[in-house]
């Protein structure tokens, strides 16, 4: 039974580095239908602004708005969300929020800069950015977590402006969602998403101010339209779906890893996870587990859809060759679950985020422990990090050239120049030097 829930390979295997490839590829390709309507829904509000976010509300989220008045909320509402929480719940977002808060601090870059001989200063200023648009999916489906996690970051950061977009089909609000952007100081929350959000906060419209970056998760037509008005304003990133590499030892219990894997299959039938194991025989528990412990889970749909398609149990010769393969595959989070995890940590080039030891579940750090839970995708952690304070504030170069400096830099400039071609360059830098 558990043969069907799960593949099996060995990295012994002749052609194991093309079926693991295989199994990790994933092309986030654009469906031509949405491609067309998101095309279209940006064209309108541009043109039209509120009129046309007015309109895709009324016809995508069953919403008869008057006005943008009506879907703006009031700080009010934010706050009235929060008191109406069970105590266990606000409790909760409060403790997540001053985690996430005490261990973004540390990540605040601050402006620099040197004083050379000949007087000349040489450094960097470090500034927020003016406005942020946070997008949040609403309805049902929503997530008090996203909004902790991309706003508290820019409220460390300085963000002068922070604004929300959280769609609210047929009229339908999460009170943990509101109570999170009470929690986190979020400035102004419209009920508006879709394209037709991400469109008004990329372009501005009469009442909706434009942005100067684009953050937070959504659907394929968010996607799409983050995609497009990418240029326009900055975004966060175009993630994938959710991945979890579980390294093991063979000393942990198997129904502490199955369960961990469906953490990250219960998202969506294209999430990923994937276990990596020198115990053949904890490899047969974990299996065995999976069978045992998948009827009992409500999304066991989805779950077993995700494990078929894109799950793996995988026998690898020892540690080294397990990190070896973790740095291939470049996981958004990756669990050493060993009993000696720390002396690996080393050996981790690649990785949105790694949970140490068999304390350390990935779902910790979705919500409470304090590193931020929007992390790199599709072997993306080869070369992108975590969302950070530093995805909220730029850098600007600061030259101050001293008459002394001049003397020095300008030849260096001129000839420089002079190879490439740009003569009024060359003079430019001449034109300060003392004959």
């Amino acid at each position: 039974m558990s043969a069907a829930l799960i593949r099996r390979l060995d990295a012994a295997a002749s052609d194991f580095l093309a079926t693991l490839d295989a199994l990790l590829a994933f092309e986030s390709g654009t469906d031509a239908q949405i491609e067309s309507a998101v095309t279209d829904i940006l064209a309108a509000v541009r043109a039209d602004g509120d009129a046309a976010v007015i309109d895709c509300t009324r016809r995508f989220d069953r919403l008869d708005a008057l006005d943008m008045a009506a879907l703006e909320l009031p700080r009010q509402a934010l706050h009235n969300a929060l008191a109406s929480l069970p105590e266990a719940q606000r409790a909760a977002l409060h403790v997540a929020a001053g985690r996430v808060e005490a261990y973004h601090r540390r990540q605040i870059a601050e402006s620099w800069e040197y004083t050379e001989a000949d007087g000349t200063r040489l450094g960097q200023i470090v500034t927020p950015l003016d406005r942020v648009g946070l997008y949040v999916p609403g309805g049902r489906a929503a997530y008090p977590s996203s909004v902790l996690m991309n706003a508290i970051p820019a409220k460390v950061a300085g963000v002068g402006e922070l604004i929300m977009v959280v769609p609210t089909p047929d009229g339908e609000r999460n009170p943990l969602v509101l109570a999170a952007a009470a929690i986190t100081g979020v400035d102004r929350v419209f009920t508006i998403g879709g394209a037709q959000a991400v469109a008004a906060l990329a372009y501005g419209t009469q009442t909706i101010p434009q942005v100067d970056k684009i953050v937070g998760p959504g659907n394929a037509y968010v996607a799409a339209a983050k995609r497009r008005v990418f240029g326009t304003v900055g975004i966060d990133m175009v993630a994938g779906p959710s991945e979890v590499l579980v390294i093991s030892d063979g000393s942990g219990n198997p129904d502490w890893v199955a369960m961990d894997l469906f953490a990250q299959a219960e998202h969506d039938e294209l999430a990923q996870s994937i276990l990596l194991c020198t115990d053949a025989a904890f490899i047969d528990a974990v299996a065995a587990s999976i069978a045992k412990l998948l009827p009992e889970m409500p999304r066991r749909q989805t779950i077993a859809a995700s494990l078929a398609n894109r799950g793996a149990l995988i026998k690898v010769a020892d540690l080294d060759q397990a990190c070896d393969i973790a740095n291939r595959i470049a996981p958004e989070h990756l669990e050493l679950s060993m009993e000696n995890a720390d002396a690996w940590v080393g050996k981790i080039r690649h990785a949105g985020a790694i949970f140490v030891g068999h304390w350390s579940v990935e779902a910790l750090g979705d919500y409470c422990a304090g590193p931020n839970h929007v992390l790199p995708t599709m072997r993306s952690a080869r070369f992108s990090s975590p969302l950070g304070v530093y995805d909220f504030q730029k850098r600007t170069s600061l030259i101050h050239v001293s008459e002394a400096g001049a003397q020095t830099l300008g030849p260096v400039a001129a000839v420089l120049a002079e190879g490439e071609g740009l003569q009024a360059h060359a003079r430019s830098a001449t034109y300060r030097v003392k004959r």
